[in-house]
């Protein structure tokens, strides 16, 4: 049995990018209807599933359901396991959510902008794309997106990327850590700065408490004052939107050249389609071009040019940890307050990619996890249970000391990094699993060596001790490319709007559309870019 819903426009995935075109939709009198792969999520129960996780990974609080599954960061590098099927020199190393509001339950919060040269690596540095838009026509979409998301930050603080407003909150006071490591930063030539974030720094914007420093923002901010998509999802359906979950796109329906809807699978393998004026995808990186390759049986839509589901990017991440000689008090605030930016500026990017430093606030459990975890291995120490109260002042003793650096590294487009439907791999609900080639490449690879050089100096002037940095690249769940804008059909997949080239009702937001990967965290981007098109999209209705 199946049924078919009718609407002006119906928005596949229900994160950032589809919540907000959702919200603009509504207010301008447009129909919506929302479709998302998985379930709603209830805060106090996640937090209490996430509180007795042995294993306090991003996706632990969150339900990974037979028709909606999704990687997690255990299954990362494991053969033969988990969502991904991975074909490629390297593990892709980052997750998602497929659940109402997406990755926003667990992302780190932080939104700094991409820098001008961000938006030029060819015509600049001969290398990757230019995008069919400037930083500059862009700028006011950033304003827009601090605006809707709620941003703190130091307004007088020089990032590279000029502004021409401030944020709409005071930044989020920086932690002691970021103090001494800035003043080591400083004996070698280098300057601390406070992260922009999506988290708030006063009571009471958009609803929203003050962040109260929980430390656990990855993978749940326990009150929610981190901003998620639930936000804009509510102010949509108090408007008229509707939201379906477990519902699972499969095909974008197109006939005489328009999208006419799409149809979806629920989990008791019941098809549904919905028509509409116009369709969104919003279903991130990995997903999006898994759809539009899997449509009309498998031949695909939105793919003269042969570019979906290529230029998948991240920012591999360099991990480096240490002990401080004195003690500098980790584990309070976000997971990150502050880092260094003017390594995101090189004049060499074409042979070596530039990074971004994050100081984490969370010790060493992104590298290795904390004694409390059942997988840590190797650790520190055994399992706290085992060692009792001498092992535990031994431990709180470490974890004073712990610092953790990991440089957000710029990976170039590749067209052999791509994403394809593996149509004989099927989840429980007989739809094609994303099959992954990723390599690192040489460029990121200079990188991570220059970072992981910064790192060192840093533990120097710190005199630490018991100093690691990882030999392999970390995921950041920055997950971006695989439907790039362009101006060219032939080398892009939609337009500086987010409207396929192929198909003209049929738009695309969302990180997927990025031709370049720079070194900021793309969710400030993405929602700039979503809110910019829909405002294109309200005008074409």
């Amino acid at each position: 049995m199946s049924d078919t819903l009718t609407t002006d426009v119906v928005i596949v995935g229900s994160g950032v990018a589809g919540a907000l075109v959702a919200d603009a939709l509504t207010r301008a009198g447009v129909g919506v209807i929302m479709l998302e792969a998985g379930p709603p999520v209830d805060r106090d129960q996640a937090v209490e599933v996430f509180r007795a996780a042995p294993a306090k990974v991003p996706e632990s609080p969150y339900p990974n359901v037979p028709w909606a599954p999704h990687p997690t960061s255990l299954e990362i590098g494991v053969p033969g396991t988990g969502y991904f099927i991975q074909d490629g020199p390297d593990a892709f190393g980052s997750t998602y959510e497929r659940i109402v509001g997406g990755t926003t339950w667990h992302w780190l919060g932080s939104t700094p902008r991409l820098l001008p040269r961000d938006f030029e690596m060819r015509t600049r540095f001969g290398v990757g794309a230019d995008w069919p838009i400037t930083y500059n026509d862009l700028e006011p979409w950033y304003v827009r997106a601090e605006r809707e998301m709620g941003v703190s930050g130091d307004s007088n603080e020089d990032l590279g990327s000029p502004r021409s407003a401030g944020y709409p909150m005071e930044a989020i006071p920086t932690s002691f850590l970021d103090r001494v490591i800035g003043q080591a930063a400083a004996g070698i030539g280098l300057q601390v700065r406070s992260t922009p974030q999506a988290r708030n720094s006063e009571s009471s914007f958009n609803d929203r408490p003050r962040c109260e420093g929980n430390s656990n923002c990855i993978p749940i901010c326990p009150i929610g004052a981190k901003y998620d998509a639930l936000i804009h999802l509510e102010r949509a359906r108090e408007n008229g939107a509707r939201l379906v979950a477990n519902a699972v796109v499969f095909d974008v329906l197109v006939s005489g050249g328009r999208a006419t809807g799409v149809r979806y699978r629920t989990p008791d393998r019941t098809d549904h389609t919905v028509l509409a004026k116009a369709v969104v995808l919003a279903a991130h990186g990995i997903e999006t071009p898994k759809l539009l390759l899997s449509s009309d049986n498998g031949r695909g839509v939105a793919n003269s040019s042969d570019q979906v589901g290529r230029n998948l990017m991240d920012h591999p991440i360099q991990l480096s940890w240490a002990l401080s000689r004195d003690p500098v008090y980790p584990q309070r605030g976000p997971g990150s307050t502050a880092g260094i930016d003017s390594t995101r500026e090189r004049p060499d990017a074409d042979a070596r990619s530039a990074f971004r430093v994050e100081i984490g606030n969370d010790g060493w459990r992104f590298p290795i996890g904390d004694p409390t975890f059942e997988f840590t291995a190797p650790a520190p120490f055994p399992r706290l249970r085992e060692g009792g109260n001498a092992l535990a002042r031994r431990w709180n003793e470490h974890v004073q000391r712990e610092i953790r650096f990991a440089s957000s590294v710029e990976q170039l487009p590749d067209p052999g990094n791509r994403i394809v439907p593996d149509f004989n791999n099927l989840d429980d609900i007989g739809l094609p699993r994303p099959r992954i080639t990723f390599a690192v490449g040489a460029s990121v690879r200079a990188g991570m060596a220059d970072a992981a050089a910064v790192h060192e100096n840093l533990f120097a002037e710190l005199e630490a001790t018991e100093r690691n940095h990882s030999d392999v690249p970390f995921g950041a769940g920055h997950i971006m490319g695989t439907t790039a804008m362009g101006e060219n059909p032939a080398t892009s997949v939609v337009d500086a709007e987010g409207r396929s080239h192929d198909v003209p009702n049929l738009w695309v937001v969302g990180s997927s559309v990025f031709p370049t990967a720079g070194t900021a965290n793309p969710t400030l981007t993405l929602a700039a870019l979503a809110l910019r098109t829909a405002e294109r999209l309200v005008a074409r209705l």
